[in-house]
């Protein structure tokens, strides 16, 4: 029998993922990739690309209309208790039930996923101390701030400790000792031989801490691959300028 290693192990699959909104119009058409585990995965692309619908599609909130997603091997559709255990999800809009505390609603997600007390409080106070939250908790989410709603977000979902990390526009609104913390956390989880998907606009990010970017428009990939290797394929031009040169890509050209 042949030995896999941990760094072979796919944990998040993108297999001909396509969505249509209203009668024909295509959100994401025939999108497939991998990321296997120890990498860090930068999506990027421009408002209404299509990264969040295929995030929603990878974490169940949307059904494809073709295709599949499979999270550790879990099919998202046919087995999702066991799909949704293996990843952590930050949504791109961090406005949810801000009448709890911040407590409450990391120990309400963490009843979700029956993480026992014994495992959760150490790793609340850790993320907690990181993010520079540890005097917020007891505090109403409404009285937050936006960047201190996100910086909730993404403890409650961390909380959970799975293999995969999903993250829509994580870094928004934080300020920069968060998201310099959480690029540390990204860093952390990969090295641990686990796997990390982000979506972000900041090219700049994704050129310092990404194994490999996948960047799409209008529902199609444009490109899946390393930095390096898009910046060889351009030479002369910088990372924000072959973002911008691919991302006039029309559907249909």
């Amino acid at each position: 029998m042949e030995n896999t290693s941990i760094q072979d192990q796919i944990l998040i699959q993108a297999e001909h993922l396509s969505m249509i909104y209203g009668s024909d119009a295509k959100a994401v058409d025939d999108m497939s990739f991998s990321i296997k585990a120890g990498e860090i995965v930068g999506f990027a692309g421009p408002n209404g690309a299509g990264k969040t619908t295929v995030i929603k599609m990878l974490t169940g909130i949307l059904r494809p209309v073709t295709g599949r997603a499979l999270i550790a091997g879990h099919d998202i559709v046919k087995e999702p208790l066991a799909a949704k255990q293996s990843f952590a999800y930050v949504a791109d809009n961090p406005d949810v039930l801000l009448q709890l505390t911040g407590l409450e609603y990391i120990n309400f997600v963490a009843d979700i996923y029956k993480i026992p007390e014994e495992e959760r409080a150490p790793r609340v106070k850790d993320l907690a101390a990181r993010f520079g939250m540890s005097d917020a908790l007891e505090t109403l989410m409404r009285e937050y701030s936006h960047g201190m709603r996100q910086k909730l977000m993404v403890i409650a979902a961390l909380t959970h400790n799975p293999p995969a990390w999903i993250l829509d526009e994580p870094m928004t609104g934080l300020d920069p000792s968060a998201a310099y913390e959480l690029k540390q956390m990204m860093r952390e989880h990969a090295a641990r031989g686990n796997c990390v998907l982000f979506s972000t606009h900041v090219l700049e990010v994704a050129e310092k801490l990404c194994d490999h970017i996948i960047i799409m428009n209008y529902g199609h990939s444009l490109y899946q691959g390393t930095v390096e290797n898009l910046s060889a394929e351009h030479p002369g031009q910088d990372l924000e300028e072959i973002f911008l040169e691919m991302i006039r890509y029309k559907k249909g050209e």
